[in-house]
This record gives C-alpha cells, sequence and structure tokens, in this order.
C-alpha cells in the first residue's frame, strides 16, 4: 500500500519563491519611480507658491527678497517664507532659495531654486523665475528657447 503525503515540495517553494522576486525586482522601481514624480510636483508647488509670496513681498517693498537655504536652517528670522517643500522641514524633498535672476537686478526679477535632498540625477534641481522661465538643471535640463522638459516642468 502507497502512502500519500501531502505539503508542498521544496522545488515548488522556490518556484513561488522566484516569481515573487522577479515581480518585486519589476514593481520596486516603478514605485520608486512614482514617488520621485510625488516629490518632483511637490518641488513644483513650492516655488510656485513662495513665487507668489514673493510677488506679494514685491508690492509692499518695491524688491524682492533674496535668500539661501543651504544649511537646512527652516524659516529663519529674517525670511518670512516658507524655505522647504512639503507640509514641515523634517524629511523634505527640496530645500528652497531666491536670489536675482541671471541679467536682471533683484528689483527686477527673482529666481527661485529648489535644490533636493534626495537623488535625482534626471531633474536635480528645478528652478522658475517670475519672468516666467523656468527649467531644471539635471540631465533633463534644456538651453533656452526650447520649452522645459516634462520631466522638470509638464
Amino acid at each position: 500500500m502507497k502512502c500519500r503525503q501531502e505539503g508542498f515540495t521544496l522545488i515548488e517553494l522556490m518556484i513561488v519563491v522566484a516569481v515573487v522576486a522577479v515581480l518585486a525586482a519589476i514593481a520596486y522601481p516603478s514605485y520608486q519611480s512614482a514617488v520621485l514624480k510625488g516629490k518632483r510636483a511637490q518641488g513644483r508647488t513650492a516655488i510656485l507658491e513662495l513665487l507668489q509670496q514673493q510677488e506679494r513681498y514685491m508690492t509692499q517693498n518695491n524688491t524682492y527678497l533674496a535668500f539661501t537655504n543651504s544649511s537646512g536652517v527652516t524659516n529663519p528670522a529674517s525670511v518670512p517664507f516658507k524655505t522647504f517643500s512639503g507640509d514641515n522641514s523634517t524629511g523634505t524633498a527640496y530645500q528652497l532659495s531666491a536670489g536675482k535672476c541671471d541679467t536682471l537686478e533683484l528689483t527686477e526679477c527673482v529666481m527661485i531654486t529648489a535644490t533636493p535632498t534626495l537623488t535625482d540625477t534626471e531633474a536635480d534641481s528645478l528652478w522658475a523665475m517670475s519672468t516666467g522661465a523656468r527649467n531644471c538643471s539635471g540631465t533633463a535640463k534644456t538651453t533656452p528657447p526650447a520649452a522645459p522638459p516634462k520631466v522638470c516642468w509638464p
């Protein structure tokens, strides 16, 4: 009489593990890409909000306000603006700074730059000017007068 055994064999178990590993190898990069796109959108939103605040500041003071935030200090007392993207400064994806445009004075134009705290070689720093020009400094950047790349500013 032959005894029937129940359960999985080691081969069947290894096939299931291999299938799960292949699915994870495909899904994880897609997930990371989606998270990065969301962080870029957050950075673009922060830039546009800061540009609006700078325009209000300009109407009151007849100049834009330049500041840097490379040290990671959020909202120093001298800067009345939010200097980071997202809801709070911990875990922010971008640090914001403002300065004069290349050929114009601070009374004429301001350039807002969002420097990433994460690794993003394709877009790297995002920037926009009060004149309407915008681009990025990563590998996807374009040279004027071309439109900004879809990666940076869709």
